[in-house]
């Protein structure tokens, strides 16, 4: 049995419909499933709507963009409570830097020669939220580049020319945000930041320090040598461990709900821990 705590529906880069993510759990046969589109919980009332209908246990999420050692750090927001009115409000703040950024990287989209504007953006796009993801098609859609891939190695991806970073969040708020609302914050794929090219030992402890309580120690793009390291981490350090696939449905071709790449197995005992965690941080 196994679970998959990370994955992403329309309403944030991904390109199913929650209830459709739903569905494609159950038919994994996954025990748990939680949704956790960037900055926003507007998927989940349709997304839990499918309780009744599935066997997988569906779980609420969210994933934060922070600021760690000058580079973008993704923190993984898990069960936190959909009703918390102060961090839907702290979610809209996001999202309104989020479109700020956006407006500024058109400016200097255009300073390159690669004039796109915020229409060519949002219709490649299903929701209001709009990502690099949706750059990236416009730009190649627009014919800057040949496929987008290709506009994240040489125009917006983390360094390019074309990139603009917008405001966020120190690790420590972003950890105060979800324990407030109920969730445990988790670094989601530390095997994905700055590259890869990185030592988590003492960063990792840094961040916990931040009031981070877990790792992805399980993904659905790690290797089995970056697995084995990142869960033995965990253990080491007294954090919880989780995992995820990081289903994108069509934005990431071959990844599948549940099993990433093929070899994802996420442990359902993991969800007990996370609860536990929970709960611990329920009665600080």
């Amino acid at each position: 049995m196994v679970i998959d705590l990370h994955c992403h529906s329309l309403h944030s880069d991904g390109t199913d419909a929650p209830g459709g993510l739903a569905l494609l759990g159950d038919q994994a046969r996954l025990t748990a499933l939680c949704l956790t589109d960037h900055d926003t919980l507007d998927g989940i009332p349709a997304f839990l709507a499918m309780q009744p209908q599935v066997k997988v246990r569906l779980l609420v999420g969210t994933e934060l963009s922070c600021r760690f050692l000058g580079q973008s750090l993704h923190v993984l927001g898990l069960l936190v409570d959909p009703s918390d009115a102060r961090f839907q409000s702290r979610l809209v703040e996001l999202r309104a830097r989020r479109e700020d950024r956006n407006r500024r990287m058109l400016v200097r989209l255009a300073e390159l020669g690669c004039p796109i504007t915020l229409e060519d953006v949002q219709a490649q796009a299903d929701s209001p939220l709009l990502s690099r993801v949706h750059f990236a098609k416009a730009l190649a859609t627009r014919g800057f580049v040949r496929r987008p891939p290709e506009a994240f190695e040489r125009l917006i991806g983390d360094d390019c020319p074309g990139f603009v970073p917008r405001e966020e969040l120190s690790p420590s708020e972003a950890s105060r945000w979800i324990r407030e609302a109920g969730g445990v914050p988790v670094v989601a794929h530390p095997g994905r930041f700055a590259q890869g090219a990185f030592h988590w030992d003492e960063a990792m402890a840094d961040l916990q320090r931040q009031g981070l309580e877990g790792l992805e120690g399980y993904y659905g793009e790690y290797r089995a040598a970056e697995q084995k390291y990142f869960v033995a981490l965990g253990a080491r350090l007294g954090m919880v461990v989780t995992g995820g696939s990081d289903y994108h449905g069509a934005h990431k071709p071959g990844l599948r709900l549940g099993r990433g790449r093929g070899g994802l197995q996420v442990p359902d005992d993991l969800l007990h821990r996370l609860e536990a965690q929970q709960r611990l941080g329920a009665h600080r």
